[in-house]
């Protein structure tokens, strides 16, 4: 298990009071490891999860030649470029039930999307593009000249997943699509890899949980409530601590408890350079823990390492042991700075890529949207800033962005009104109006 400074030894220029955001993802991606356990899982409640096995499709899909719409089958070699085409009904083919029959030159099957393509058929006109006329007993079908080519309109056995091959691969997100897909191979459960469980508590004398009376000096707790919303939409287990006093023993206690019950701690607050409160020092006592300066903003402090476990902790102070990597594994901490916007962009760009490793997931690059920026932003190189911002379509069809409101770490409204965070990135500086930004998105992260 990699420690602290193990890692750090890895990293080139690594410097803990000059963290790049690149270098702190870096740092993470070493540091924590996934969960092992695995449970199967009802599709109906698989959602959100992440697979621990490959899905196999068991037969082809579909299983057999089918037709993608309504209209008529027939043998498409008789289409001629320059020529229209008559065709005389024979019958109809259902869908969920093989048409029985044959069909000769000449001849076509009216089809309904889905139905099994009848022996020697191909090709599939849809019912919209002919006209259609009745002559004596039989209905009789023209084509018009150049509207098709052979096989048109035909979905082929196996052509969305071939019997054998991996429908499904360990590390994917079940997302609605591929719940779906499972379904289309019969299949009643999933294996998972099972929830991760993240304990998170708010620290400091001045926080007020919701119903307290509010007091001179003191702000209600919204970081509970904004890290619960992020960790919920993530699909993890959340065990939410309150609020926890800047007295030393209680905060050793919820320390404890917290990496007995979760894989994972989150804290909001104590972690600020000279800051004259208890967590800091908690954390050096309970676990291997580097605290950083990141070149960011918002959300410059932060702290991350290991806080022991219950048994381990114990044995550990018993002896005055300074750290734990050889007791247990511990759950991976991640101090948060306290004000609200800068909790939601660290626990963005760092700690939410470090928690799907956790559960499993496979790495994937950042996905960022590129948007015009529709007014001046002011920016030094040497650090990253996630600016606030809505994404709009202008009449023309192209992305632009503007920023919202004050860009305060503490001014939660902006972030509210924002549809995702504009990255300006480390080396980038002023951006002009029309300049093209890159975008981190909110939808399906918060």
């Amino acid at each position: 298990m990699n420690t602290i400074d193990t890692i750090a030894a890895q990293l080139q220029g690594y410097d803990p009071q000059a963290m790049t955001a690149d270098g702190v993802r870096d740092f993470l991606a070493r540091l924590v490891t996934p969960v092992q356990e695995t449970i199967e899982l009802p599709l109906f409640e698989a959602l959100g999860r992440v697979l621990a096995a490959d899905v196999v499709s068991p037969f082809d899909v579909p299983p057999h030649d089918n037709s993608a719409m309504d209209g008529f089958a027939f043998f498409g070699g008789q289409l001629a470029p320059d020529a229209t085409l008559d065709l005389q009904v024979v019958g109809t083919a259902l869908a969920g039930k093989a048409w029985q029959g044959s069909v000769d030159h000449g001849q076509c099957v009216k089809i309904m999307t889905g139905a099994v393509m009848p022996a020697g058929l191909d090709t599939v006109v849809p019912q919209e593009f002919v006209q259609l006329r009745r002559t004596g007993e039989h209905e009789t079908i023209t084509i018009p000249a150049g509207l098709l080519r052979m096989g048109d309109n035909r979905r082929l056995r196996g052509e969305d997943l071939a019997q054998g091959k991996a429908a499904l691969e360990e590390g994917e997100l079940l997302t609605p699509a591929r719940l779906g897909l499972a379904a289309s191979l019969g299949l009643k459960t999933l294996s998972t890899w099972r929830p991760l469980r993240v304990a998170y508590f708010s620290t400091g004398d001045e926080i007020l949980s919701l119903g307290e009376a509010p007091r001179e000096g003191a702000v209600f707790d919204s970081n509970r409530y904004t890290v619960f919303g992020l960790l919920s939409r993530l699909g993890c287990e959340v065990i939410d601590m309150g609020v926890v006093r800047d007295e030393p023993a209680r905060l050793e206690a919820a320390f404890l408890d917290a990496a007995r019950q979760a894989d994972a701690i989150i804290t909001s607050g104590g972690v600020s350079v000279g800051e004259a409160d208890y967590t800091k020092a908690m954390m050096k006592k309970l676990g291997d823990v580097a605290f950083w300066r990141i070149a960011m903003r918002p959300g410059r402090p932060m702290a991350v390492g290991r806080i022991s476990s219950i048994k381990s902790a114990v044995s550990a102070l018993s002896t005055g042991a300074a750290s734990y990597q050889n007791e247990s594994k511990g759950a991976v901490l991640f101090g948060l700075p306290g004000n609200p916007v800068a909790v939601m962009v660290t626990f963005l760009a760092f700690v939410r890529p470090a928690l799907l490793q956790m559960m499993g997931a496979r790495p994937e690059p950042e996905v960022l949207l590129k948007a015009h920026s529709v007014e001046t932003i002011r920016k030094k190189p040497g650090r990253t800033e996630y600016q606030r911002g809505r994404v709009t379509t202008a009449p023309d069809g192209s992305l632009h962005v503007r920023i919202t409101g004050s860009q305060g770490s503490g001014v939660l409204r902006s972030m509210a009104e924002a549809n995702g965070l504009i990255v300006l990135h480390h080396g980038q500086g002023n951006v002009e109006a029309g300049d093209e930004v890159d975008v981190m998105m909110f939808d399906g992260a918060i």
